[in-house]
C-alpha cells in the first residue's frame, strides 16, 4: 500500500514539477530566437525524410536551413525535391560548422542516432530524434542530462500521444468508463522493411521500429511499467535488402513483451518482421485494431494503428453493439514530433510529448531483451510524468 501511494505521488510530483521547469526554459528560448522562426537541420535524406520535410515546410513558424546525408547525392536531391533552399552537408560535422540552426532532427539509421544527438547537443542544439533516441538506456540518460545541463531540449519519437484517439482513450479510462483497467495489448507487424539492412543488424530490430510504437501508447495510457517480461526471436536468420545483399539477422524480427503495470493492470506488446497482414501495413486503409483496452465494466479497441488513427471502438454494453468514436484524426500524423517540438521552442509552450517517456519506453525494450536472455523478469527504474492527457 505505501509503494503504491509512493509511487504515484512521485508521478503526480513529477509531473507538476517538470511541467514547471520546462515551460519556464521554453520561454527563455521563445524569447531569445530571432524574429520568433526556429531555424531546423535535417541529418538523414532517406525515405522517412519525404514524411518529415513536408511537415516542417509547413510551419510558419519552422525555416529548414539545411540538409545533411553521408550519402551526398540524397541532401540534394530533397532539397531540389522540396524546394528547400537550404545548404546541404555531407557529414554532422560539417553541418555544424555551417550554416546556423537551433534545433536538429535526426532521421538517420538508429544506431547511429546517439552519436549524432550528442554532437548536436555538445553544440548548443535543441534535438528530436527519430527512435529510438539512443542505442542504450544509459546513453539516453546522459543525453538528457547532458541536455539538461546545457538548458537545452531534446525529445524522442514516437508522438502517439498527439492524437485525438489517444486523448479520447485515456479521458475513457481515467473517466471509469471502461471500469478497473485488467489488461491491455498492442500489435504491429508486417513482412520486413527491404531497403536497408540497419533494420536487421545489430541495434536494429523490430522492438525499436515497431514495438516502440504500442509500447508508447500503451504506457502512456496506463501509466509507467514497473516490469518486464519477455520473449524475442529470429524466425529469418537471413535476408536480403537493397542496399547489401544478402545478410545475416543479427537483431530480433519477432518479440513478445509483457508489461506490468501499477494497481495489477498488465498489457501485452507483440511485433515483428514476418507478419503477414493484408489489411494491415502493406495494405494501407488499416479498418481492424492494434490497440485493446479491458476493463471490468468495458473495453475499447483502437482502429487503426497508433501512429495512423482511424477511431476507437467502444463497448460497454451487454445488449448494444459497439459505437465507433473518435473519427476525427484533428490533423494527426505520426510525423508531426519534430514541427510541434519545434513550435513548441517559439511558442514558449510545453508539448505533450515528454522525452522521459521515449526513454522509459528505451528501458523496457533493453529490459525486453535481457528478460529473453536470462528468462527472468526484469525490473524498470524509469518513470516520466503522467497522466499525459488530464
Amino acid at each position: 500500500m505505501n509503494d503504491q501511494l509512493s509511487r504515484e505521488q512521485f508521478l503526480k510530483t513529477t509531473a507538476m514539477a517538470a511541467s514547471a521547469l520546462l515551460v519556464s526554459s521554453l520561454e527563455g528560448w521563445a524569447a531569445a530566437l530571432p524574429e520568433k522562426k526556429l531555424r531546423v537541420a535535417v541529418i538523414g535524406c532517406g525515405s522517412v525524410s519525404n514524411r518529415y520535410i513536408p511537415q516542417l515546410l509547413s510551419s510558419k513558424l519552422i525555416e529548414v536551413v539545411s540538409l545533411c546525408d553521408i550519402k551526398y547525392e540524397r541532401a540534394v536531391a530533397q532539397n531540389n525535391e522540396y524546394k528547400v533552399n537550404a545548404a546541404t552537408y555531407r557529414s554532422i560535422d560539417e553541418q555544424l560548422k555551417g550554416v546556423p540552426f537551433d534545433m536538429l532532427v535526426t532521421l538517420t539509421d538508429m544506431q547511429v542516432h546517439g552519436e549524432l544527438n550528442k554532437k548536436a547537443l555538445l553544440a548548443g542544439k535543441h534535438v528530436w530524434s527519430e527512435k529510438p533516441m539512443a542505442n542504450t538506456y544509459a546513453e539516453g540518460k546522459a543525453l538528457l542530462d547532458l541536455a539538461k545541463s546545457k538548458k537545452l531540449r531534446i525529445w524522442g519519437a514516437p508522438a502517439v500521444v498527439n492524437s485525438p484517439q489517444f486523448a479520447f482513450m485515456s479521458k475513457t479510462i481515467q473517466e471509469g468508463k471502461l471500469g478497473r483497467i485488467a489488461s491491455a495489448h498492442g500489435q504491429y507487424g508486417h513482412t520486413g522493411p527491404t531497403w536497408s539492412a540497419f533494420f536487421y543488424e545489430k541495434g536494429g530490430g523490430s522492438m525499436p521500429d515497431l514495438g516502440v510504437y504500442n509500447m508508447a501508447t500503451l504506457t502512456g495510457l496506463l501509466g509507467p511499467a514497473k516490469s518486464v517480461m519477455a520473449m524475442t526471436s529470429i524466425v529469418k536468420p537471413q535476408r536480403t535488402v537493397d542496399d547489401k545483399g544478402t545478410i545475416k539477422v543479427e537483431a530480433e524480427d519477432n518479440a513478445h513483451v509483457l508489461l506490468e503495470h501499477d494497481k495489477g493492470v498488465i498489457s501485452h506488446v507483440m511485433c515483428g518482421f514476418n507478419y503477414f497482414d493484408p489489411h494491415g501495413h502493406e495494405a494501407g486503409n488499416q479498418t481492424l485494431h492494434s490497440i485493446q483496452i479491458y476493463g471490468d465494466y468495458g473495453n475499447m479497441r483502437l482502429i487503426g494503428y497508433d501512429w495512423e488513427t482511424n477511431g476507437v471502438m467502444l463497448d460497454t454494453s451487454w445488449d448494444k453493439p459497439a459505437v465507433l468514436m473518435s473519427t476525427d484524426k484533428g490533423g494527426y500524423e505520426w510525423q508531426e514530433g519534430a514541427r510541434v517540438t519545434g513550435e513548441s521552442i517559439v511558442n514558449g509552450t510545453e508539448p505533450l510529448i515528454y522525452v522521459e517517456h521515449a526513454l522509459h519506453v528505451l528501458e523496457i525494450i533493453e529490459a525486453a531483451r535481457k528478460s529473453s536472455a536470462t528468462g527472468m523478469k526484469v525490473k524498470l527504474k524509469s518513470a516520466f510524468p503522467w497522466p499525459i492527457v488530464k
